[in-house]
């Protein structure tokens, strides 16, 4: 892997992560297109997943206020009841409950995703159904409710959105926003529980899988795996400031006509060979 095509998966890593168009999706037809089949699968994984750091980094600096007074809430009011608990604080529960779904649903099914659903195919189908699906939630959705109305029910249901990108294709904030403004929530509230909820589980797996495979990131690539760790966190924090301040007056119809058009390109190009 040269420098420039580690720069490149960086940025795209960064731009594509929490956009709902499926980050590991772009990466993985990258990784195609970029032809890197000298580099090992062991390799490969510990590079991303060291550069996954940068966006974990970005999410985490831009919420960091936001993330203080929830644990400062937390920690004085969590045991306290539901009613009397001060809004940041039950807001730091909704996020550990809406976290458990993906985090059961990722340890059960972790060989299969990987080993079987982890095709360009599944990626392709992906792309397109759960675009249409955002575009319907888009569209009907009444999008009324505020974070302030988050209760236990809609946090879960935020959370199972959020797990199925588990799935190659879906795209974690692409689930949980879609859901988001299936139960009523304005495109703002949906995407902004979309990214507190995305930091425990993107802390989460990034530093599990940096743990499991770090060890097998070669000399070669070190100067190419840190560059790129901070373009995907530029790019990353750009991206959250960026969409967060759209979203105050534009629609998700850009990232619905684009995860179909890239879809069916994919499929396109699975079926003629050319991939």
């Amino acid at each position: 892997m040269t420098l420039l095509e580690a720069l490149l998966l960086g940025l795209i890593q960064g731009l594509t992560e929490f956009l709902p168009i499926s980050s590991s999706a772009h990466v993985q037809i990258a990784q195609e297109l970029l032809g890197l089949s000298q580099i090992s699968k062991p390799e490969l994984t510990a590079f991303i997943a060291t550069i996954q750091i940068g966006t974990e980094i970005a999410v985490v600096s831009y919420f960091f206020k936001t993330i203080i007074e929830i644990l400062r809430a937390f920690f004085k009011d969590a045991l306290k009841p539901w009613g009397s608990q001060h809004e940041q604080s039950r807001l730091g529960w909704l996020v550990i409950l809406g976290s458990l779904p993906v985090v059961i649903l990722g340890l059960s099914f972790s060989d299969f995703i990987e080993s079987d659903v982890r095709q360009l195919w599944v990626i392709g189908v992906m792309l397109i159904v759960f675009g249409l699906l955002l575009g319907v939630a888009d569209r009907f959705s009444k999008k009324t409710k505020s974070l302030t109305q988050l209760n236990v029910k809609s946090g879960l249901v935020f959370g199972l959105g959020q797990a199925l990108a588990l799935i190659p294709g879906v795209s974690r904030s692409g689930g949980s926003i879609t859901v988001g403004l299936a139960m009523g929530f304005t495109r703002e509230a949906a995407a902004r529980f979309s990214f507190l909820l995305a930091i425990p589980a993107v802390l989460g797996s990034g530093i599990y899988q940096f743990a499991k495979s770090y060890q097998d990131l070669p000399q070669e690539l070190l100067l190419g795996t840190f560059a790129a760790t901070i373009v995907a966190f530029v790019s990353g924090y750009a991206v959250i400031a960026w969409f967060l301040k759209y979203l105050t007056k534009g629609s998700f119809l850009p990232f619905v006509i684009y995860r179909v058009l890239l879809g069916s390109l994919l499929l396109l190009a699975l079926w003629v060979g050319a991939i």
